[in-house]
């Protein structure tokens, strides 16, 4: 275990700044042949890379996009991001590495594990794999499926209708849960080690539970969430990578390696906790003075020099000679930090709002409740009934209660889903307060968030001009990677055309 950790412990690092492929054994001459390569070399090189892409670049641009992070005076194409804006060049390098390192790679593992009946294994692959597809589809919108990864049709896979991705995978998920018992062997991998197929079975329940939750508004999929309810088969602890990186050079959380770590990574400081996050979590009254502060506040973000929490503004390059700009609050990271994939909060937040729809006002409180304890217990911190009794569950709109406790509770976790559900539950919504109302550019006295209010968005000092004001970024633009070889690249629907789930 310790060497396949290194080996993808570099591989990682690697993939930070290359297109150099490993075991990408269907193009790569360099790879192991086909035959030669177990699932057991496969499983943790899919692993770290998909890691690396979703718990770092999705990370970080997903906390731009849902207002948790702002940009500082570091690179350009954060100031992007903070803007509310994503080229086809920048997700290039993400949209590859889960093509080439990821499903491809998958696409191979499935088949041994196939061909061997290892069923617990076929499962675990089948669940990362819907994964994966789910991020794309979450990103673009629509995405090569059903020609993906075939000889045949390379490079112009057709691409197809993010629902029909959704159901694909989802089809698939189903497909190897007939197969497998719980106490089916699952080849070596890093989310559950040196476990049996169990806690992957729980794994794919609470992917099939948000893919189904996000297609709800579009279909019709009460009957599939009910059985997956009764079943009740879920996560008990929080999905995520752990305790598999080291205070090394390539070895670190992704995230962590790009943006903090001295030694490795980025060089600059790019990246300050939001104004509207900061906001939302310390509650100020009218007098300036702290009403209500989050206790998970501490467990997200780092207070500044002064030992108070002050958030950075969207759509604006703070210039560094303006020393009361660069006091900003960092987010809170470590080299060991996890890279979650699914929380036990999210699920309980599914809950609720199904409950909200379908069942009883009652229980949907109840599973809300348990959303923001799963959350505190996960930020390792007491006052859930706290915050609870002072937003309480408003069964009368729902989405406004789920969506800005959810969009809060994921902040310091996986800002990328918090870009998802903000786009689905259209909350938080934005506030009549702008970017400019809360800092003049070039005028260092000018910061003043007093017309700021509680868990809501604001337009961005300098917004993109295809998304403009009080608008979310709803889609990435079709991958250069893809769309600049491949001749089925649909047109473009447009920055504020929202994925199938938020139409």
């Amino acid at each position: 275990m310790k060497k396949i950790l290194l080996a993808s412990a570099l591989l990682l690092g690697v993939s930070f700044t290359s297109c150099n492929s490993y075991l990408d054994i269907n193009t790569d001459p360099n790879s192991p042949a086909e035959e030669n390569v177990e699932t057991s070399m496969l499983m943790p090189a899919i692993e770290m890379n998909t890691a690396s892409s979703y718990g770092n670049f999705l990370r970080i641009a997903g906390g731009f996009h849902a207002q948790q992070y702002a940009h500082l005076f570091g690179t350009s194409n954060y100031l992007d991001y903070s803007k509310f804006n994503m080229s086809a060049t920048r997700s290039s390098g993400t949209y590859t590495q889960f093509n080439q390192k990821a499903l491809q790679n998958l696409k191979t593992l499935l088949t041994k594990a196939a061909e061997q009946e290892d069923w617990g294994t076929y499962l675990a692959g089948t669940v990362l794999r819907a994964f994966v597809y789910e991020a794309l589809v979450d990103c673009y919108g629509e995405v090569p499926y059903t020609e993906a990864l075939d000889l045949e049709n390379f490079p112009t896979p057709k691409y197809d209708e993010g629902q029909v991705v959704y159901e694909g995978v989802i089809a698939e998920i189903n497909e190897a849960l007939e197969k497998v018992s719980a106490s089916n062997i699952v080849c070596t991998n890093f989310l559950f080690p040196s476990s049996t197929a169990d806690k992957w079975i729980q794994f794919a329940n609470a992917l099939k539970l948000k893919m189904l939750m996000r297609m709800s508004g579009v279909k019709d999929v009460q009957s599939e969430v009910a059985a997956l309810l009764a079943e009740n088969n879920f996560p008990t602890a929080d999905v995520s990578y752990k305790g598999c990186w080291k205070n090394e050079p390539g070895q670190m959380n992704p995230f962590y390696s790009e943006e903090f770590a001295t030694t490795w990574g980025s060089t600059q400081t790019n990246i300050a906790a939001n104004l509207a996050i900061i906001g939302t979590m310390q509650v100020k009254n009218s007098e300036g003075a702290v009403e209500y502060e989050d206790p998970r506040l501490a467990a997200f973000f780092q207070k500044n020099k002064s030992s108070e929490y002050i958030g950075g503004i969207s759509g604006t390059n703070y210039p560094k000679s303006t020393s009361k700009l660069q006091d900003w609050c960092r987010p809170v990271a470590t080299f060991d930090m996890p890279v979650y994939l699914i929380t036990v909060s999210e699920v309980e937040f599914f809950k609720a709002e199904y409950y909200a729809r379908y069942g009883s006002a009652a229980d949907a409180a109840t599973h809300y409740a348990a959303a923001i304890e799963a959350s505190f217990a996960s930020a390792n911190v007491s006052g859930a009934a706290d915050y609870v009794a002072r937003y309480p569950f408003d069964a009368s709109n729902y989405k406004k209660s789920i969506g800005i406790a959810k969009w809060v509770a994921l902040s310091g976790v996986n800002p990328f889903e918090a870009w998802c559900e903000m786009r689905r539950l259209d909350y938080p919504t934005f506030g009549t307060a702008k970017g400019s109302d809360f800092y003049t550019e070039g005028d260092q006295e000018s910061y003043n968030t007093s017309k700021y209010v509680p868990g809501t968005l604001y337009t961005p000092i300098q917004v993109f001009g295809e998304v403009g004001t009080n608008k979310l970024l709803e889609r990435y633009p079709y991958a250069e990677s893809s769309s600049s070889r491949n001749e089925n690249t649909p047109a473009f629907p447009g920055y504020t055309s929202p994925v199938f789930w938020g139409k």
